[in-house]
Order: structure tokens, then C-alpha cells, then sequence
């Protein structure tokens, strides 16, 4: 530590005995009072309030409504997640993916240009979901009578950026998965360098940082830019997450301000309030 603690002495009378406690002068706060300027001028309006309850009541009837179209399901609860609101919705995405799982357990999808990217996405979801999807089904439909992976499989970049993710659900012992990874890490960065953007960044970042390594605020906000370039995005989804992450990130201003201006006796007092304020917290 390059910081300087000179120590001290106090003595405190007591009719049992005399205490010697250390005292710590520590140096002032890096942040001065930055946290303090906190202004309630940029807490929500009413109208933003009613603003995020309708668009999220939208999502949320995007969400519930009938499975005609399996990718298309698989690929909004994907977006929910990664723009970082499915605390929002927690129980209607596991009904959701339960009803996926009952009825579409393999994902037996015919041969297509989406059927990597489909299978891929389903076991993802439904591995991090905690459900027991087994690694046959995503690799051995891609694999040719060699025991290889299918050469043609390179020319589905969005499918094999899917698979990458996808491997990264192994759990020890999954050899074949790990060997999907090997497959997809080499040839992404093959790729790389000759794609366009959103794609070209949405590969570099996964070579980078996968989902699964990824903190979820980060990542949220790393991916508004990416998924708004992409042609076929929500755009009632994207407004919902874009307004709830500011409307978030007041919050934790709000907080941090308020954490800023107390004033704590010892380390104890300071956890207590933590864990008092941690505890009492609660999302609808």
C-alpha cells in the first residue's frame, strides 16, 4: 500500500480498565465529493415511469405469447438477457424455456442455413437455464462420417459465432465440446478480419470476452450498440432496455450519493448499512 498511516494513541476511561485504541488518519477520498452532486432534478418523471411499464408490458406479451416460431423465441429471450433486463421477467423466461424444453427438447431442426445457429442458441439457453441438454445434440449433427466437424459449417459465421458461445455451457469431462471450442475459436479468427460490422464486432468481442465471462451490466451496455445495427432487432425491446438501464443507473447514483455523505464510526458500521441496504433491496 503506497498510502502513509500514522498511528496514534487514545486512551479511554473506563471504571474496569484503561483501552488503547489505535486511530488511522487516513488520506481523502480520490473522489472528493463527486458522489455528493448527485441531483434529484435527473430522477424520473411520471411520464417516464409510465413510459417503461407500458414498453415493458409489451415485452412481456412478446414473451408469454404462443411458440409458433422456435428461433424467433429462442432469439428474444437471448436479446432480453444480453440487454441486461431479465430480472424483469424471470419467471415468465423460465415458463418459457420449461415449455421449449417439454416440446423441443433436441431442437431436431431440418437442414437449413439457421440450423447451426438454431441448435446452437437452444442449448445455450437451456444449458444456463440449469436443464440437462446433452452435448450429442449439438455436435454430432455437424459432424461428418470422419468424426470431423463439417468444413461447410465455416460458411455460416453467425452459426459458428452461436456454437462458440455454446461450447463455453461444457462441464468437465465434455471432450467433445471442447473440441467445438478448438473448432470455432480457430476459425472466428480466421474470419475476423474479413467481416463487416455489426457482425466483425460482435466476433471480436466474443473472441474476446464470451457471454459467460462477461459481467452482465458491462455487457449490456456493450451490447446496445451491437444489437441496434442488427436489421431484424426489437425495436419496443431496445427502447424498454435503453430506458431501464438509465433508469438503473440513476438509481445507483441516487445510492451512492446517499452512501457518500454518511459518516461511519468503524468498518462494522459501514458492512451493517452495506448489508442492511443489500437485504432490504427488492426489483418488481
Amino acid at each position: 500500500m503506497s498510502h502513509q498511516i500514522s498511528m496514534a494513541t487514545t486512551q479511554t476511561q473506563n471504571p474496569d480498565a484503561n483501552v488503547y485504541r489505535r486511530l488511522a488518519n487516513y488520506r481523502p477520498s480520490l473522489w472528493g465529493d463527486h458522489f455528493l452532486s448527485y441531483s434529484n432534478k435527473s430522477e424520473e418523471t411520471i411520464d417516464d415511469l409510465e413510459q417503461v411499464q407500458r414498453l415493458k408490458e409489451e415485452v412481456q406479451r412478446m414473451l408469454m405469447a404462443p411458440i409458433d416460431n422456435l428461433l424467433e423465441k429462442l432469439e428474444l429471450i437471448d436479446a432480453i438477457q444480453r440487454l441486461g433486463v431479465s430480472y424483469h421477467f424471470e419467471g415468465e423466461i423460465d415458463e418459457v424455456l420449461q415449455q421449449i424444453h417439454r416440446k423441443h427438447h433436441t431442437c431436431d431442426v431440418q437442414e437449413s442455413d439457421d440450423a447451426l445457429y438454431t441448435v446452437a442458441l437452444h442449448f445455450r439457453l437451456l444449458r444456463q437455464q440449469g436443464y440437462n441438454i446433452l452435448r450429442v445434440d449439438i455436435s454430432n449433427k455437424f459432424k461428418d462420417n470422419m468424426g470431423n466437424f463439417k468444413e461447410s459449417l465455416t460458411n455460416d459465421v453467425k452459426g459458428m459465432l452461436s456454437f462458440y458461445e455454446a461450447t463455453h455451457m461444457s462441464v468437465h469431462g465434455e471432450d467433445i465440446l471442447d473440441e467445438a471450442l478448438k473448432f470455432t475459436t480457430t476459425h472466428l479468427e480466421s474470419m475476423a478480419i474479413n467481416l463487416s460490422p455489426p457482425l466483425a464486432t460482435q466476433v471480436s468481442h466474443a473472441l474476446n470476452r464470451p457471454i459467460q465471462k462477461c459481467l452482465p451490466r458491462v455487457e449490456a451496455r456493450q451490447y446496445f450498440s451491437i444489437y441496434q445495427e442488427n436489421a431484424s432487432h426489437n425495436e419496443v425491446l431496445l427502447n424498454f432496455a435503453k430506458l431501464d438501464f438509465n433508469m438503473l443507473q440513476k438509481q445507483h447514483q441516487k445510492e451512492l450519493s446517499h452512501i457518500s455523505s454518511k459518516t461511519f464510526c468503524n468498518v462494522n458500521d459501514y458492512s451493517s448499512f452495506l448489508l442492511q441496504k443489500y437485504f432490504s433491496t427488492s426489483y418488481t
